[in-house]
């Protein structure tokens, strides 16, 4: 794949990604006012639309749709840099495409800036945590060559989250963005948005460090089974992200 085709993948796999969680919150909304039963919509409507969306790029652009995956990736030189900045700032783009989308579907107004404070100590400890768990199942699949389990194991991962920790498990910087333009139950105060990217940055490095321990020497070398080494590009490194 060319790179403008693998933008684009990544722009609307980001932008369909962010679309998912605001559109069931809100539909969970208008469903319940139990609010167990709206973050178990939310959860079950991420989760599928997560593994569909993981399973479709891989082929097309490596399904990172996150730019903590992306970032770790052309850590790992499976990207060049430039390649990897035009990812990120197109997965950016389709997180906030995808909140003025979801917004658009429920007749609300295209943008509405969250007032929901979500970080606190614990909330950005969660997200280190959740974010350095996503990164090391996705590396440690590709190594273990279990990378077509992708489509399984990065929805199981998020969606254990959504329960298992106090951020909810957002582990996206690009969903996190996206989710500031809601003013819904799955949105996410502008104050709070920075906090939890650096959380999630943190995290990502963190699940690169603690998997470069465990697994040294065939971290360093292995590449993705029939692929070729990272000198020639991305169109090289599907199989890597979520």
């Amino acid at each position: 794949m060319s790179l403008p085709r693998r933008l684009f993948a990544e722009f609307l796999g980001t932008a369909a990604l962010v679309m998912v969680v605001i559109g069931s919150g809100l539909m969970g909304q208008q469903l319940s006012g139990d609010l167990g039963v709206v973050i178990l919509i939310n959860q079950i409507s991420t989760v599928l639309g997560l593994g569909v969306l993981v399973a479709l790029l891989i082929p097309v652009s490596g399904a990172h749709i996150n730019p903590a995956v992306t970032m770790v990736m052309t850590l790992r030189r499976h990207v060049s840099v430039g390649e990897g900045l035009g990812y990120i700032m197109v997965q950016f783009t389709g997180g906030i495409a995808g909140a003025v989308g979801a917004q658009a579907m429920f007749d609300l107004p295209l943008v509405e800036f969250s007032d929901n404070q979500r970080l606190s100590t614990g909330t950005f400890l969660g997200e280190i945590i959740s974010t350095a768990g996503l990164i090391a199942v996705i590396v440690t699949a590709v190594a273990q060559s279990k990378a077509t389990w992708l489509p399984l194991l990065v929805p199981a991962w998020i969606g254990a989250g959504f329960f298992a920790t106090s951020s909810t498990s957002f582990a996206n910087p690009s969903v996190t963005l996206g989710r500031m333009f809601t003013d819904s139950f799955t949105g996410i105060a502008p104050e709070s948005v920075l906090g939890f990217i650096a959380a999630q940055v943190l995290g990502a490095l963190l699940g690169w460090f603690l998997v470069s321990v465990f697994y040294p020497e065939r971290f360093r070398s292995q590449q993705p089974a029939g692929q070729s080494p990272p000198t020639t590009g991305p169109a090289h490194t599907v199989k890597e992200g979520s």
